[in-house]
């Protein structure tokens, strides 16, 4: 009888999305084909602690951000992680599936770890992944290469310090109203819309309160359209969902998605023109290529009234909660999630095995 492959869901985190994180590793477990992959839990905790966690206690936790936490279990032995010699296997791990929303785990900082300790991983590399998550870089490069983005200004916070007035003076093109949003965090975190200019530094230095460089976005009259890919040669785009937001916010805030119930309505499909949608699938698979993203992501586009679309944004470490839009774009494209879990573990394994085959030194 051949060994079920060992599954790590590594979860929590240091971000500001650790619950968040909490709610989609306990779908990702529930997902899980135990007749295939046997589970490991690994929680990551506030203060970077790496804990050993309860499947049956994660599994029946609560659903609401507001209420869930890790368990205090017992230390997780650096051995599980970090390889004991050459060519040795790290721990008994085979396979590690990250959940950690936000920074520290969403950015290519876990991804180096898993690189030296030599152990495949879901999801995208240690480059995809700092792309992705840092809105300034990957809009940079998206429009480097062609693909439109909504025009922003970003600000840093030594500078502004040092001159606010200077940096203010230079978002005059953006015009009114405007998003202040952190560099590098999800799940609308720290984020703000702008509607009266006397109102920008407050907003802007509450954005600085969650990362040291900031995005003032000029905003969009348009429809949010999102799409999920799925790695492989090539990868597989998802149809379209639509968020329509109905919250006091007037945007996609975090209250919207994880606290008001009737916050945000998914529309699913999204109603959406076969060209439209031809264009949308394109656009993303796209962006996943060019932002160095593998595995999985999540593509956030703006359709504006003139037909025409923008990215907004990719996540390379989608939501797995009971209201995110990738595993539910995957059910409406045909795949469960149980099936969804398992490819792309599989992609990681094969990625893991690709990987190994490559030459390190010009002598092997």
């Amino acid at each position: 009888m051949n060994r079920k492959i060992r599954v790590a869901i590594v979860f929590g985190g240091q971000s500001t999305e650790h619950e968040i994180s909490i709610l989609s590793a306990r779908n990702v477990l529930a997902a899980l084909d135990r007749s295939r992959f046997e589970p490991l839990l690994i929680g990551i905790d506030k203060g970077g602690r790496w804990l050993m966690q309860d499947p049956d206690r994660l599994l029946a936790s609560a659903r609401d951000p507001r209420l869930v936490r890790l368990e205090d279990g017992r230390p997780v032995s650096k051995d599980l992680i970090v390889p004991r010699g050459p060519g040795d296997a790290a721990g008994s791990i085979d396979v590690l599936f990250p959940v950690l929303h936000g920074t520290m785990g969403e950015d290519g900082t876990v991804q180096g770890l898993f690189e030296l300790a030599g152990i495949p991983y879901v999801g995208a590399g240690v480059l995809g992944s700092a792309i992705g998550m840092d809105k300034d870089v990957s809009k940079r490069l998206l429009r480097e290469a062609g693909i439109p983005v909504a025009d922003f200004v970003t600000l840093r916070r030594e500078r502004f310090d040092i001159d606010p007035a200077g940096a203010l003076a230079q978002l005059g093109r953006l015009g009114l109203p405007v998003f202040t949003k952190p560099a590098n965090a999800g799940s609308s975190v720290g984020i703000r819309k702008v509607t009266d200019a006397a109102a920008i530094e407050d907003a802007i230095r509450h954005a600085f309160q969650f990362d040291c460089k900031v995005l003032v976005e000029a905003a969009v009259t348009a429809r949010e359209i999102e799409l999920a890919v799925l790695g492989g040669n090539p990868p597989s785009v998802s149809v379209a969902g639509e968020i329509v937001v109905r919250h006091p916010d007037g945007f996609y805030s975090y209250d919207a998605k994880y606290i008001d119930e009737s916050g945000a309505r998914l529309e699913l499909p999204a109603p959406l023109t076969a060209d439209e949608l031809t264009r949308a699938q394109a656009m993303a698979g796209r962006a996943f290529e060019v932002l160095e993203c593998e595995g999985m992501a999540r593509v956030d586009l703006f359709l504006r009234p003139d037909g025409t679309f923008l990215v907004n944004e990719i996540n390379t470490i989608p939501g797995f909660t009971a209201i995110s839009m990738y595993p539910k774009l995957w059910e409406l494209s045909g795949i469960a999630p149980a099936g969804l879990v398992s490819r792309l573990i599989d992609l990681a394994l094969d990625r893991g095995r690709r990987r190994a085959a490559l030459r390190r030194s010009m002598s092997d």
